[in-house]
């Protein structure tokens, strides 16, 4: 069974390799412009890897957050340790060298958790683990866990929400913040999650707490310049929320960028600005500032360019770009996005809709009371699914569906007029002839629509159910940046 996945799976010797060609590439170009500094808080992973050698042995002088301080926050046990000590929450987790260690670990957090090797780049080689028997399989087909090659594991907590906080502090004060949220569940990458900035469904308390512990984070780490971090919101029974940490990077993200644009705001100059420790701008919390709209960062996938791969989210990265707009309302802003996004053509009313997947989630009911009122037909591989959604009352036809026969299920596609196919499944297919993956996988190779991660597929269906049939002429959701955001940007 492929897996698709566009981080590669770092080996130690492979890391040491990228990392030395680095230092060297920037050593020779440091020396040979007599340079009078050196920047690594906007080039990724990597120079945050060579960071304290380039500092210790090149002697280079390292622009920004102390590298004594980035290393602190890029080794696991140091930023655990840093988080306690700053009263900051995180997940329980543990560095383990055994099997038996990682089983025994696993059974007191309870699952499922997450493994990743210690020694990859963030995101690669990460898997969520639900069983005993998937852990052992795991670490033994991988031969991944020895003293040489510890894993962590880490308690994954189920159906949480996850936030996006981008940052630019100056000598541990917090100057600039972001806080984007995720529309689906933690355990979706961020790289392929869709980010929605203001925040909808973050209440005026939790994001007071965000605050703080991004300021608390700053002090902490003595940050100057860019840092970003993944904070999860869980109900664990009390009062409010639980806020845990997941991660935290002394660096820029992918979603720099994006957070300037919505905001109106340039948060890499003000980094620059804290880098160069020039014309620093005084804090201003742009999260207090009401605004009357909003943006979604979606992201684009090209799972026809990795055949056989099954399309399905986890937590390794999947997309291979992104796109962002605005909107009045979250509704507006989603709708535009899907549409922008490479050749996606929208199922229209009385097209046949293929709907499939897990029979224990709540989204595939709810999104047929959605799109029932705009006269699609309904249909259904297996008896499971259309008994399944049979109790609202809604008609669903069951189709034939060749699942070892690719030319035979395109004629079923064309038969049927599927242009549209919602499979929400728990899991990745197992095998080649899992109904769910040759739904998805074929989906995407006939060029139909796929939705299948639950959170996103339901809000596409109440964007359908707002938007549809629609209106003649300009979309009233087409307007420009500067209309939005209002002109230039700060």
């Amino acid at each position: 069974m492929h897996h698709s996945n566009n981080s590669q799976d770092f080996d130690t010797a492979d890391k040491l390799y990228f990392e030395e060609l680095s230092y060297e590439r920037v050593m020779d170009i440091y020396e040979l412009e007599s340079a009078t500094g050196v920047v690594v808080s906007v080039g990724g992973q990597l120079p945050q890897n060579i960071a304290l050698r380039l500092q210790e042995e090149g002697k280079a002088k390292v622009l920004g957050t102390d590298p004594q301080d980035i290393d602190k926050a890029e080794d696991r046990h140091k930023f655990s340790q840093i988080l306690d000590s700053i009263g900051v929450d995180q997940p329980a987790w543990k560095e383990l060298t055994s099997v038996s260690d990682a089983e025994a670990f696993a059974d007191e957090v309870g699952y499922p958790v997450l493994v990743r090797p210690s020694y990859v780049l963030s995101g690669a080689a990460m898997s969520v683990i639900a069983s005993q028997a998937e852990l052992k399989d795991k670490l033994e087909s991988a031969s991944a866990v020895s003293p040489d090659h510890p894993v962590v594991i880490t308690k994954f907590i189920e159906g949480a929400q996850e936030i996006d906080v981008d940052a630019v502090a100056s000598k541990g004060e917090l100057i600039l913040h972001a806080v984007s949220e995720h529309v689906e569940n933690a355990g979706v990458h961020s790289g392929d999650a869709t980010l929605v900035l203001p925040p909808v469904n973050l209440d005026a308390q939790v994001m007071a707490r965000v605050k703080e512990i991004a300021q608390k984070v700053a002090k902490a780490w003595s940050i100057t310049g860019p840092f970003n971090m993944q904070i999860i919101k869980a109900d664990v029974g009390g009062d409010e929320p639980a806020l845990k940490v997941i991660e935290c990077n002394l660096r820029a993200s992918r979603s720099f960028p994006f957070v300037s644009k919505v905001l109106g705001v340039n948060f890499i100059d003000a980094a620059t600005k804290a880098l160069a420790d020039k014309n620093v701008p005084a804090p201003r919390d742009l999260m207090a500032e009401k605004r009357d709209y909003l943006a979604t960062k979606v992201p684009q996938f090209s799972w026809t360019r990795l055949a056989g791969a099954d399309p399905f989210l986890g937590v390794e990265m999947s997309s291979t770009g992104e796109i962002a707009c605005f909107g009045k309302d979250l509704i507006e802003a989603y709708w535009a996005s899907l549409q922008s996004t490479m050749n996606f053509r929208m199922p229209e009313p009385g097209e046949g809709i293929l709907l499939g997947g897990s029979t224990e989630l709540p989204e595939l009911p709810k999104i047929v009371e959605y799109l029932e009122p705009l006269g699609y037909k309904f249909l259904a591989a297996s008896q499971d699914v259309k008994k399944h959604l049979a109790k609202s009352g809604t008609s669903i036809e069951v189709i034939e569906f060749p699942k070892t026969d690719k030319n035979e299920l395109r004629k079923v596609f064309q038969k049927y007029n599927i242009r549209g196919v919602f499979n929400l499944a728990k899991s990745r297919g197992k095998t080649l002839v899992d109904e769910d993956y040759v739904m998805r996988r074929n989906a995407v190779d006939f060029g139909v629509p796929l939705f299948m991660e639950p959170k996103t597929a339901l809000l596409f269906a109440q964007c359908m159910n707002a938007k549809l049939p629609r209106t003649e002429g300009i979309p009233p959701e087409v307007r420009s940046w500067s209309e939005f955001a209002g002109g230039k940007m700060m």
